[in-house]
């Protein structure tokens, strides 16, 4: 588990993408207090989360949430992450325009600060020193206690980190981006070695590739079959060379290959805790699975070999 202060003693984190989308308020209450029953302590979501659905705004996820917060009364126990400016806008990532979001964020989430703040994604239009500034300034209000980046670059991540460190501003310590055993570009060698170096905690998301490495998808006609073809399909090719491995491990192991593709990305230097979201509470049991799972190292050379 890592040490940074900001997900100390967090080994899971649930994502929130779905609910208010595929998961109704209901099965997102269920997925929550089961997730809560087993020990998660911490919820990741978006302000943009599901803009992407016909009639939705954003902050759907956000408000079924934040109601679940507040009718179980566990606000104090929960680390709650949300994220701004997942549209990438130019001028997104403004100061005025990142507390403006932060506190709709906080309104739709019943709550007057979150444990972890993100620019979801990078924008160029905004003079990096103005981001740093901004973010700082919503931790020293009280309204953020960490900061994140997410889809952020290697490049631009250290930029930010050195204006950060330079100006004696609060830096972003936690990186969000796509990391798993079939899409690994997010985090190659070069982002790896400046969040080890510089103390930053790495959180995947997509950690099951949209549920491909679940391992139930292998034809065209499956995805069809179980309509995610538009979230899958792009998992599809590569992710077909990964799975006789994934198989093969999950054969040895007795466990599942969801299980197992969580459990090489918790065996990753860098990875603190992997993002995980589920629809019904039953889709969390890979995911605690997964924690009780130490593969061997010459599993875990098989599956890295596959991936490359």
């Amino acid at each position: 588990m890592s040490q940074n202060p900001a997900i100390a003693g967090i080994p899971l984190v649930l994502g929130g993408n779905v609910f208010g989308w595929t998961a109704s308020e209901a099965d997102s209450f269920a997925v929550m207090d089961r997730f809560y029953e087993k020990g998660g302590r911490m919820i990741d979501t978006a302000q943009g989360y599901s803009v992407w659905v016909e009639g939705h705004e954003g902050g759907e996820s956000e408000k079924v949430i934040g109601k679940w917060l507040e009718s179980r009364g566990v606000r104090a126990d929960m680390r709650i992450a949300t994220k701004t400016n997942m549209s990438a806008a130019k001028g997104g990532l403004e100061a005025h325009k990142i507390a403006t979001e932060l506190d709709k964020s906080l309104e739709r989430l019943r709550t007057d600060y979150v444990d972890l703040y993100y620019a979801h994604t990078d924008e160029d239009q905004t003079p990096q020193r103005d981001v740093a500034a901004g973010f700082d300034a919503l931790v020293r209000a009280g309204k953020a206690r960490a900061l994140g980046a997410s889809n952020f670059t290697a490049d631009r991540l250290r930029s930010i980190l050195d204006i950060a460190d330079a100006d004696g501003l609060t830096g972003f310590t936690v990186l969000q981006n796509e990391y798993n055993l079939v899409m690994r570009e997010g985090f190659g060698p070069e982002m790896q070695e400046l969040c080890i170096s510089r103390g930053v905690a790495m959180l995947p998301w997509f950690g099951l590739a949209a549920g491909f490495l679940t391992g139930k998808y292998r034809t065209k006609e499956d995805l069809e079959t179980h309509n995610r073809g538009s979230s899958i399909g792009r998992f599809f090719e590569k992710g077909l060379t990964v799975l006789p491995a994934l198989d093969q491990v999950a054969v040895k192991t007795g466990a599942s290959h969801g299980a197992v593709a969580l459990a090489w990305l918790l065996a990753q230097p860098g990875i603190t805790a992997p993002i995980a979201s589920a629809r019904v509470p039953q889709q969390l049991d890979i995911q605690f699975e997964a924690l009780a799972l130490e593969l061997s190292a010459a599993q875990l050379a098989l599956l890295t070999a596959a991936s490359d």
